[in-house]
């Protein structure tokens, strides 16, 4: 079947037509997790995937399921996947191309007149991003059975309205049982410039950094700026900004792979001759190894506690998410790395500094990621871009892998 080629085209203009649903002025997209827009998203997806001759599952989490009858009722299915919803100022490309992906495989079988033995399932997982609910890949870790549903339902994002409301409200609450599956396939943009300065057209994943996040408050005294003296201050702010540089620390100190973000922060109450009482932020903290990343974790606790003493507040390390370093199954990596070597594209082993879905999913069955290349390794970001012809290698290396795993049953048509 390695004659079989996608729709670069088609899979262009879905992913172009997908990226209006919540676009930005700079050319990105803002489709927070179960908000309007992310059920539009789901919406669109739907009906494309009926179009193509799915029928369509949705969990209790709202993870949507298009399955592409196999010949053979009680194989596993073969999926593929990602996430549609995005961060609130992301692109149009990161979670959205691993989906259409998915899709566009689907419909280059129809075109080509060619079923197989497994099914094939097109997946949307619901918030992988985390921005506005945590924990970060909700709907695959309740599908992995890595978080119970209702802890995911009952997490709040920052106005207090709880994730299984905003589930209720967009109607993507369903009734589906979670069910094996045969393989999992996810195609991405890099989200890193590895591969663009490489000039290397797919990376094979070999797995992901771990990671954990904490939750983080400080807590002090808010005062008056004026008349306050500098020695008696409680200032939530001055800890937070020194937790900040221990993160920074931290990251550059320890080995494999370290990486450590504040990217979120909340300063109460926030007025220019206040001194600050309260301040929100986060830590995300990613190694390659657990021992390392438990001992980065360890380092943070320590200097937080040096910064409770010098700086007079309290500082309270809440952890929102731990997963360990993963591993890909060894099978489907080599079966990404065939499909790449026998399409032609030059290829190279990376392991992902992101987290994606495959990580849970990868915990109840055999998981492998392909990446291409995006335009100065930026994503989370309106600016970010990545090639047609990037995009439709990827899809293709996706094509020929699913169709290994799910096995051929019939002869091809030419495709159109």
């Amino acid at each position: 079947m390695h004659s079989l080629r996608i729709n670069a085209d088609r899979l262009w203009a879905s992913l172009m037509e997908m990226a209006r649903i919540g676009a930005t002025p700079k050319g990105g997209v803002r489709r927070l997790t179960l908000t309007d827009e992310d059920r539009q998203a789901r919406d669109l997806f739907a009906r494309w995937a009926r179009e193509a001759g799915c029928s369509i599952e949705v969990d209790a989490i709202g993870n949507i399921f298009a399955r592409r009858a196999g010949t053979d009722p009680a194989a596993a299915p073969v999926a593929m996947g990602s996430h549609l919803d995005s961060q609130p100022s992301g692109g149009k490309f990161d979670g959205a191309y691993g989906v259409m992906a998915g899709l566009e495989v689907v419909r280059t079988l129809d075109d080509a007149g060619l079923r197989t033995r497994a099914p094939l399932e097109v997946v949307s997982w619901t918030n992988e991003e985390g921005s506005r609910f945590t924990p970060v890949m909700m709907g695959s870790g309740v599908f992995a059975g890595v978080f119970a549903l209702e802890h995911a339902r009952a997490q709040k994002d920052v106005e207090g309205r709880s994730a299984g409301e905003a589930l209720d409200a967009i109607g993507y609450a369903g009734q589906a049982r979670p069910h094996r599956l045969a393989a999992y396939l996810e195609a991405h943009i890099e989200q890193g410039p590895v591969l663009e300065n490489e000039r290397c057209t797919i990376g094979v994943v070999q797995g992901a950094l771990g990671q954990r996040w904490y939750d983080v408050a400080v807590t002090g005294q808010d005062a008056h700026a004026g008349p306050t003296p500098m020695a008696l201050r409680q200032d939530a702010l001055l800890g937070a900004s020194r937790l900040v540089q221990e993160v920074n620390r931290i990251a550059r100190e320890f080995p494999d792979e370290a990486r450590g973000t504040v990217g979120f922060m909340q300063v109460k109450p926030n007025s220019r001759n206040v001194i600050p009482g309260e301040v929100r932020t986060t830590v995300d903290f990613r190694n390659a190894k657990a021992a390392t990343l438990d001992a980065m974790c360890a380092a943070l606790a320590d200097a937080a506690r040096r910064i409770e003493s010098e700086c007079r507040v309290r500082i309270e390390l809440r952890e929102a998410t731990c997963f360990k370093p993963c591993e890909f199954d060894a099978g489907m990596v080599a079966a990404v790395r065939r499909s790449a070597s026998a399409l032609g594209f030059r290829h190279r082993d990376i392991v992902s500094g992101a987290g994606h879905d495959a990580v849970y999913v990868a915990r109840v069955a055999p998981t492998a990621m392909i990446f291409v290349p995006c335009e100065g390794g930026i994503s989370h970001n309106e600016t970010e871009s990545a090639t047609a012809a990037d995009l439709a290698a990827g899809c293709n290396v996706l094509l020929q892998a699913a169709l290994e795993k799910a096995g051929v049953a019939g002869e091809a048509r030419a495709a159109a």
